[in-house]
């Protein structure tokens, strides 16, 4: 701690200079299905409130109730959601619960036009898994050198007095497309975030392990940014056994995950992390990832088959870790809430006290591999799941009574 005070009151180690990089990836991929499908609690045609709150034993109660509470989503690339998506969603999907059908305060301005898919999933699953609590939407439009303006974002929520609790992000760019100084000068507001009792969630990625072509002959895994920040709590994805069933997890094989190039293990995680490459046998070979860099993700959710509302019109088989990080977000939500009610401080920076609870009040999934380069050393296959922590779906999936439990003190 006293380490991260020194560097964030440092006003030398504020300064960089960005660098060129390529254009960021386009969105995820809709899948065409049905319309209006309605979930039991043991069977379903997609993932739905219901269906999150039946895999995560959320009761209809598990609703926010504390005044001080809050969670925000924010948008990159001109994405934007619509008031009119959202309150559609709602109507079909949460009438379980209690819940909020509009969000609470927009910061920047909201773009016309059609709706974006990304907007309207973190927005209908962050306010929907952290039901009835106040939510914000940061739109954040231009670029930084061609991708998202992640500093000029943290530079806002930093110079605000008053910002929400918990904020989950669903973008991301390759590291090697960034320059070592430009992340090191995001981290450093992201340690502020941590110090203001904030927390900060980003979407793992993906394209699984990813992959850079270095030479003809020569690959190697390619880790995303911020996904791969020691100072944020990264979120991986996963799939029901049975797809049309609330069963156990598996990897989803695009979770992203593994190892940076750029940022040393911090010392929280390294218990675990050296538990895997020690037991789980066999890896991938080391010319393909950094085993002393800091790895994730840090916990998963579901990212597999979502419905979302876009432009008045309920899509189905939406997928990606931009679905299980909203998710993850509104339950820590939650718990802030019940912390907030015993005169708790807000979670901040989870992942210190995440790794010494070894994955109490989570479920470990341990079955299943993602993908990474297609080449004859790897064969499309990166890491895989196992027992306890793994670069896949990190210590797993909340279980949140007890998860809840975990993180009461």
């Amino acid at each position: 701690m006293k380490e991260l005070l020194k560097l964030v009151s440092d006003p030398e180690s504020h300064q960089y200079v960005g660098g060129v990089h390529r254009f960021p990836p386009k969105g995820k991929d809709i899948s065409k299905g049905w319309e209006g499908a309605r979930p039991s609690r043991s069977c379903h045609l997609g993932v739905t409130p219901s269906v999150i709150r039946s895999r995560y034993n959320l009761t209809a109660k598990d609703v926010g109730t504390a005044s001080n509470n809050s969670q925000a989503v924010a948008q990159f690339l001109e994405q934007y959601y619509h008031p009119a998506d959202l309150a559609e969603f709602m109507t079909l999907f949460a009438g379980a619960f209690t819940h909020m059908s509009a969000v609470e305060r927009v910061v920047g301005t909201q773009g016309g036009g059609k709706a974006g898919i990304e907007a309207s999933l973190d927005v209908e699953y962050i306010m929907s898994s952290g039901a009835n609590i106040s939510t914000w939407v940061f739109t954040n439009p231009g670029r930084h050198e061609s991708q998202e303006p992640f500093l000029q974002w943290m530079l806002l929520l930093s110079n605000m007095s008053a910002v929400p609790w918990v904020h989950t992000i669903s973008y991301g760019d390759d590291e090697d497309s960034l320059s070592d100084a430009y992340m090191n000068r995001i981290n450093i507001e992201f340690m502020k975030a941590g110090l203001r009792g904030i927390s900060m969630l980003f979407a793992s990625g993906d394209s699984g392990a990813g992959c850079r072509h270095l030479t003809k002959e020569r690959n190697t895994f390619r880790p995303s940014f911020p996904a791969s920040s020691p100072y944020v709590t990264t979120v991986g994805g996963t799939s029901f056994k049975n797809p049309f069933k609330v069963t156990y997890e598996v990897t989803d094989y695009i979770s992203g995950g593994g190892f940076s190039n750029v940022f040393a293990m911090p010392d929280y995680q390294v218990g675990a992390v050296q538990a895997y490459l020690k037991n789980v046998q066999p890896l991938p070979p080391q010319t393909y990832f950094s085993i002393t860099g800091r790895a994730y993700p840090d916990l998963a959710a579901l990212s597999d088959n979502y419905w979302v509302v876009t432009n008045r019109i309920p899509v189905p088989w939406v997928s990606g870790t931009s679905a299980s990080t909203p998710v993850v977000g509104g339950i820590l939500s939650l718990i802030n809430d019940q912390r907030f009610l015993k005169g708790l401080p807000s979670l901040g920076f989870i992942n210190p006290r995440l790794y010494k609870l070894q994955g109490k009040g989570l479920f470990d999934v341990t079955e299943g591999c993602h993908l990474s380069c297609l080449d004859d050393k790897v064969e499309g296959k990166g890491f895989c799941a196992s027992p306890s922590w793994d670069p896949v779906t990190g210590w797993g999936t909340p279980n949140y009574p007890v998860f809840l439990k975990a993180l009461m003190d």
